[in-house]
Order: structure tokens, then C-alpha cells, then sequence
């Protein structure tokens, strides 16, 4: 018998749960060096879940953290208002197809409503169907170019 699913939007005390977070999106996206080799300092982490630009859910079941979202609220220009971009979404392996990530983004969409952003956006890669099903059943695509801008010199 599993446990219940319990979401939390996490703060500037939850560093340790981030380090479980980042963890979790190592193994479920198989880049455990990217996400665990050089993990940020304790007080960035801090610095970084205190910010009103940055969110991060956990989804545990008791101790162990099984999906995660980490999102940006990007302040627009053109209007007060603003919106939010899911840059990593996972759930473990082992706890998939359970409406976790589904529970997730509807907690990020309350969030989201009570900071006054009009639209959640999310990339997802050609390949990735499970992605791609998710965000088509949530949202509506939109067929975009995505550059990575290298660094001047």
C-alpha cells in the first residue's frame, strides 16, 4: 500500500528538501552529474526559494520526494501583470501515471492566479511523448523556435 501524495510549495527554509529535488530530477531525467555534482551553496538555495520570481513544489510520499516542478515568474513589461515558466517538471520513475504531475501544475496554477500571472508556458522536446500528451491535455500548443544564445567573449 503506497502512501498519499502530499504537495508543498517550498520556502527559504526548505534547502534541504531542494537538495531532495534536484536529486530527483537527476534520476528521473538521467543527468545526475548536471544536477547533483555541484549542487548551489545552502544560502543560495535559501536566497533563491525566499525570491517572488522563482517557485519549486515537491510531491513526497512520506520522506522521499517523488516529482517536482521548478518554475520562474518572469515580471512582463508591456502590462502589470506577469507569467510563468515550468523549467523542469519530473515525477519518479516508480510513481508515474498517477496524476502527480497533473496535481502539480494545478497547484502551480493556483499559485500562479493568487500572483496575478495571466499564462503558465513550458517547452517540452520532440520524442518526449508523455510531455508533450501532458501539456497537450492541459494546455494548447504552440509550435515555436527555441536558440541558445552563446556568451560573448
Amino acid at each position: 500500500m503506497s502512501l498519499p501524495v502530499s504537495l508543498q510549495t517550498l520556502g527559504p527554509s526548505d534547502a534541504t528538501l531542494m537538495r531532495s529535488v534536484l536529486s530527483m530530477f537527476g534520476k528521473a531525467f538521467h543527468e545526475e552529474e548536471r544536477y547533483g555534482a555541484a549542487q548551489p551553496a545552502t544560502g543560495y538555495l535559501e536566497r533563491l526559494l525566499g525570491r517572488d520570481t522563482f517557485i519549486a513544489i515537491a510531491a513526497t510520499e512520506g520522506d522521499a520526494v517523488i516529482g517536482a516542478v521548478a518554475a520562474y515568474v518572469l515580471p512582463k513589461f508591456e502590462q502589470e501583470r506577469s507569467e510563468i515558466y515550468i523549467y523542469d517538471l519530473a515525477v519518479a520513475e516508480t510513481h508515474r501515471r498517477r496524476g502527480i504531475a497533473t496535481a502539480m501544475i494545478a497547484e502551480l496554477q493556483g499559485l500562479a492566479a493568487s500572483r496575478g500571472a495571466y499564462v503558465i508556458f513550458v517547452q517540452a522536446d520532440y520524442g518526449d511523448e508523455a510531455a508533450v500528451a501532458l501539456y497537450t491535455k492541459l494546455g494548447v500548443r504552440e509550435d515555436v523556435m527555441h536558440f541558445d544564445i552563446v556568451m560573448a567573449p
